[in-house]
């Protein structure tokens, strides 16, 4: 039987396990990247693991969140970041080189190859036919070290795109729409492939923001083939050495076909407060815009920005209108300052904003009180922004351009006359901004420099027979990784200061959660379905458990945040009978008995202390995750020679 192009990768990166759907397999990685929010602790737990220099193909370090420095906390994690990376044989990208997605889809990603990184939009390398992951940062750290990623098998899901983009129409309409059609959960546990004779008409850039926004669907990673389309975009990065073709087989089974018509498909627009709240443009009728930032990784690339400027040019913001624009890399900055597009963007009223995630992760920008905020963003969960009664509408730049201009949601298909953007044949190279790591000889001898905000890896507790704990908090269904641990110019800083940070977690939920879970001493979580989606970030398993939660009882668990759970040591459950979330409460006493034998057998009873009803979670864990939890996590295992 033939394979898709995931399966072929895969199977060229197999370490062990065998690919049959919901089998955990390793893989082999050949390139890994951190960003700075949450590569701190990445790279604390690398040095714990005692390895001196990485042994990936590839390793770069980047930094693009916590670019804000209102205090020594920042700064001082960029310091630290760029002399770890010195010492142990990992690229450094400077603060203003820009986002790592789209620096790593410029000067780095490979066809073919493997790559992890320790943020959830890391799939945005499928759009040069990567096979590439979010991941929680030790996975990430293990990898540098060596060690193999493990995943469930895959499905493997394909959509076929027909026809061509009409003018006004873009890539981020395409993503919207699949997003309509699956939701946020409707690609959990799948791989999603594009193909189709529409794929013929998308750059690399629009191939990239549609896997960019895989992540929304939950799908395990997304990409595109590696065609006559990629090696022209690497021909023009300098690259062509690094193509290679790739195609899934004219008899490849997938498990699912979807099939969307780019010539019927119009302007799209997720409406507050998820990515799946999807409608047409057309269908918002006088809906007031307050705010409209253009950039993020999802769409800050040269070929996105030109379209902006085009649209600007000779015009001017809407006064009503706040306009941020963030250019996706040093690259793309220089290349419309160059072509004196980015005289267009200012003659217009738009405020430029440094080449980093900004407004994105609440890093700046947050709209006025309840004000209406159009982002060409990938996220807009309630609160990320900054600003907790914000309405955030995640729309394309195009429909982004169209409603700063009006100062109401419009439809840019309405606009008058038209826009053209070629991408160029030639990119300006400039990688000066990339500092190379020590050669070995002077790396031994080199010095790592700790700010006071750095503190400790905290320590987890292995499990015993049995645990007795109170259920400290129950949320609903769909809680992002925002609503454990949110992001924003408050909180980020302090990224790499555990004690610290558990004073905000599940702050957009229940302030008070912190110090209940304190007191508990050991606590349990009562979660719905999709617990845990959104951001890779491993601050969200990492701090519950620096607070003593011991394990979280959910319907169903987003992919990475159960494998961050598991690395933390957290036990995690899903509900055998569904209906037994409605019989757990905030305060119940739960008892879990032969905790050993139940993740053996794949289920665990739990015995509610205060109401005396029985129930029983299902425990899906492989052989190597039980012996993970029965060690307290992932680095105690490592340290014990687990692999």
């Amino acid at each position: 039987m033939g394979k898709t192009i995931a399966e072929k990768i895969i199977a060229a990166h197999l370490v062990s396990g065998d690919m049959t759907p919901g089998s955990e397999i390793a893989l082999r990685i050949d390139q890994t990247l951190t960003q700075d929010a949450t590569g701190t602790m990445a790279y604390l737990e690398f040095e714990t693991m005692g390895i001196p220099r990485v042994k990936t193909e590839l390793s770069v370090a980047y930094v693009d969140h916590n670019t804000l420095q209102c205090g020594f906390e920042n700064a001082d994690d960029h310091r630290y970041l760029q002399t770890v990376a010195a010492k142990h044989g990992v690229y450094f990208s400077r603060p203003g080189n820009g986002i790592c997605h789209q620096v790593h889809l410029e000067r780095f990603g490979k066809p073919g190859k493997s790559l992890i990184g320790s943020d959830s939009h890391t799939p945005t390398g499928g759009g040069i036919g990567m096979l590439a992951f979010g991941a929680g940062g030790m996975d990430v750290a293990v990898a540098m070290g060596g060690g193999a990623y493990y995943i469930t098998m895959p499905k493997m899901f394909k959509v076929n795109l027909t026809g061509k983009l009409k003018p006004y129409v873009s890539a981020k309409d395409v993503s919207l729409e699949l997003l309509r059609i699956l939701s946020v959960k409707g690609g959990v546990g799948a791989i999603v492939e594009w193909g189709g004779p529409g794929i013929a008409g998308l750059s690399v850039p629009e191939r990239a923001t549609i896997t960019n926004m895989g992540t929304e669907l939950g799908a395990t990673t997304s990409i595109f083939p590696s065609d006559e389309v990629t090696r022209q975009f690497l021909a023009a990065q300098g690259r062509e050495a690094d193509y290679i073709p790739l195609a899934s087989d004219p008899d490849a089974k997938y498990d699912r076909i979807i099939d969307i018509d780019l010539d019927t498909l119009e302007p799209m627009i997720a409406c507050p407060h998820s990515p799946d709240n999807v409608v047409a443009v057309s269908s918002l009728k006088n809906v007031k815009v307050d705010q409209v930032c253009i950039g993020s990784c999802t769409n800050s690339s040269l070929m996105d920005m030109l379209k902006v400027a085009a649209m600007l040019k000779g015009k001017t913001v809407a006064p009503g209108v706040s306009l941020s624009i963030s250019p996706g890399s040093r690259q793309v900055l220089s290349m419309l300052a160059d072509c004196g597009a980015l005289t267009d963007i200012l003659a217009s009223g738009a405020r430029v904003l440094e080449c980093a995630c900004g407004p994105c992760i609440g890093m700046g920008f947050s709209p006025n009180s309840g004000g209406v905020s159009l982002r060409t963003f990938n996220r807009n969960f309630l609160g990320r922004s900054g600003t907790k009664d914000g309405q955030v509408y995640l729309v394309s730049p195009e429909t982004a351009v169209a409603s700063a201009l009006t100062g109401y949601i419009t439809d840019p298909t309405t606009s008058e006359g038209s826009i053209y953007i070629q991408m160029p044949a030639s990119f300006q190279i400039n990688d000066s901004a990339v500092l190379a790591p020590l050669p070995i000889e002077e790396a031994a001898s080199a010095e790592v420099l700790r700010g006071p905000n750095i503190k400790e890896f905290p320590k987890s507790k292995p499990f015993s027979d049995s645990l007795t704990a109170k259920s400290v908090l129950k949320v609903g269904d769909n809680i992002t990784t925002d609503h454990i641990m949110p992001a924003g110019a408050k909180i980020l800083p302090y990224r790499s200061n555990i004690p610290h940070l558990s004073k905000f977690c599940f702050e957009v939920c229940d302030p008070s959660f912190p110090e209940r879970a304190k007191e508990a001493g050991d606590g349990i979580i009562v979660g719905g379905s999709n617990y845990g989606q959104g951001s890779s970030r491993e601050h969200a398993a990492l701090v519950p458990m620096y607070l003593g939660i011991r394990c979280v009882i959910a319907k169903s668990f987003a992919r990475i945040h159960i494998a961050n759970l598991i690395n933390a040591g957290i036990l995690p459950l899903t509900f055998a009978d569904p209906a037994d979330y409605d019989a757990l409460e905030q305060d119940h006493v739960l008892k879990l008995t032969d905790i050993p034998g139940g993740m053996a057998s794949g289920k665990i009873t739990i015995i509610n202390e205060t109401t005396g009803k029985t129930i029983v979670a299902n425990c899906d864990l492989s052989d190597r995750q039980q012996k993970i939890l029965t060690c307290g996590g992932l680095l105690n295992y490592t340290k014990e020679g687990g692999q």
